[in-house]
């Protein structure tokens, strides 16, 4: 009867032992998989919080981009009957220019003023070094640097700052009532900042001009392009020798 009873302990302790283990594991692999879940709930919701805040700023950006383009994509593909026409300004030597005295050859115009603080130098520099990489076909071509700031663009002014990047660069400016009809041949705009301690700045539009012999638009070209591009493009513009 005592071994009977032994047996029948023994038998009972293994038959709990081998039911019990599955209901603690399978309550632990419930217990994981819930804090699992939750983790990733967490984690899900805290990325779209970040997303919330960063789509408004990557919505501005593209918009800013989008509007660079655009404004460019438009001035470059008007018509080139509808930009540019005659002028008569003031070189640096206090002379009357027109565009009759550069009758026969390509000129490069360019709007700015010597007060810019960083454009204006860089893109007289880039195209100095663009007509130097041309070589002999870029001979042919002027640059024409026109201000937009008569007020403090004087001949003198005018002929001192071009001549610190290429003494082949001809500086035009003139009055105020003269200089308007040109710029809004040209659709060039300009708006001037309120003046502080240091003078004022001005904003304007910059895009290179390339005129043909017969002062008509040729071609536009980006002023944010490198030395060797515009060179190219120039030589893509220019008639074949």
């Amino acid at each position: 009867m005592m071994t009977d009873r032994l047996n029948l302990r023994f038998w009972l302790r293994k038959y709990y032992a081998v039911v019990r283990r599955p209901v603690c594991y399978d309550d632990k692999m419930r217990h994981k998989k819930h804090t699992k879940v939750a983790s990733t709930k967490q984690a899900s919701s805290a990325r779209r919080q970040e997303w919330k805040k960063i789509f408004p700023l990557l919505g501005i950006v593209l918009f800013l981009f989008s509007g660079a383009a655009g404004l460019r994509l438009f001035l470059t593909s008007q018509q080139h009957t509808q930009i540019g026409g005659p002028y008569t300004l003031v070189n640096g030597h206090g002379q009357t220019v027109s565009q009759a005295d550069f009758e026969g050859h390509y000129t490069l115009l360019y709007f700015g003023y010597t007060h810019c603080v960083d454009i204006c130098p860089l893109t007289l520099a880039t195209v100095s070094a663009a007509l130097d990489e041309l070589g002999k076909r870029g001979q042919n071509i002027i640059p024409v640097f026109i201000s937009v700031d008569p007020e403090r663009d004087t001949p003198a002014v005018l002929q001192e700052y071009v001549e610190r990047f290429s003494p082949h660069i001809v500086g035009l400016t003139s009055s105020e009532s003269q200089l308007q009809p040109v710029m809004k041949a040209f659709h060039v705009s300009a708006r001037r900042h309120a003046p502080n301690g240091s003078g004022y700045l001005v904003d304007h539009s910059s895009l290179l001009y390339l005129m043909d012999g017969h002062n008509h638009l040729v071609g536009m070209i980006p002023v944010d392009a490198s030395a060797h591009q515009i060179a190219s493009e120039l030589r893509r513009l220019l008639p074949s020798p």
